[in-house]
């Protein structure tokens, strides 16, 4: 009998060493990489995607760590394992990285060009010269994409579309917006809505990282449940994407 009881035991004490090793504790502590974008992920932690990720993590007891960087080069940190997550991905985006079931948020893409120019639409998309940033890759993403030229940064977009380079530039509202208020007359230009498309964090393929994606979508799927962060997009003033969407999507 005695025996037979310090078996057990043996086999109580690996079973509960192989659950520790399967289930690594959650870190204190998520580092974060993103690009700067403005009251979205600003340099000094304020903004809509910032306050949307403090109420996923924080309450479980995670802090954010932020790392201000350009977009592609936020990808290669994840895959480097550099940080845990980059902020603002499309899903299956980049190699290495790892995507969780629910984003956080959508990017509402539009195409701004001159508005004597016909409004584009997803059908005819591949009718036209198209531009956008480096490292964003809508032609994965968009239909009927044909002809697009990729720039280094924002600036010298509005003379792009006046001398012709580039008959719409594409990219999130909230830039094309920004790119706006350089214009000396905004009404030359007009900007047409072309997709919405879900926003996630891709997670670096670590044991930590992917305890954290798992308390990632475990976290989301209460707070989209309970509406938890509607009001945060209510005090954006920004869409919430999770209207009559119950359901994370990849579903």
């Amino acid at each position: 009998m005695v025996g037979r009881g310090c078996w057990i035991l043996l086999l109580a004490m690996v079973c509960s060493v192989a659950r520790a090793v399967e289930v690594p504790a959650v870190p204190a502590v998520i580092h974060l990489a993103s690009e700067e974008w403005e009251d979205y992920t600003a340099a000094d932690g304020h903004g809509l995607a910032w306050d949307i990720l403090r109420e996923v993590f924080e309450p479980a007891g995670v802090k954010l760590d932020i790392r201000t960087v350009p977009y592609t080069r936020s990808i290669g940190l994840v895959q480097l394992k550099e940080v845990d997550a980059q902020v603002g991905s499309y899903r299956d985006e980049a190699q290495g990285v790892l995507y969780p079931h629910w984003n956080f948020d959508s990017d509402h893409i539009y195409a701004l060009g001159l508005a004597s120019n016909p409004a584009p639409t997803q059908a005819t998309l591949g009718k036209y010269r198209l531009a956008w940033v480096r490292g964003y890759r809508y032609e994965n993403y968009l239909p009927n994409v044909r002809r697009y030229n990729q720039i280094e940064r924002r600036t010298g977009i509005l003379p792009m579309l006046q001398q012709g380079r580039a008959d719409y530039y594409i990219d999130a509202r909230t830039e094309v917006e920004a790119v706006l208020k350089s214009a000396v007359n905004e009404q030359q230009f007009r900007y047409t809505h072309l997709a919405e498309l879900p926003l996630f964090l891709g997670f670096a393929d670590t044991s930590e990282a992917r305890s954290l994606m798992k308390l990632y979508d475990q976290r989301m799927t209460l707070l989209v449940g309970n509406g938890g962060l509607k009001p945060i997009f209510e005090r954006w003033k920004q869409p919430y994407p999770f209207e009559g969407n119950l359901k994370p999507a990849d579903q």
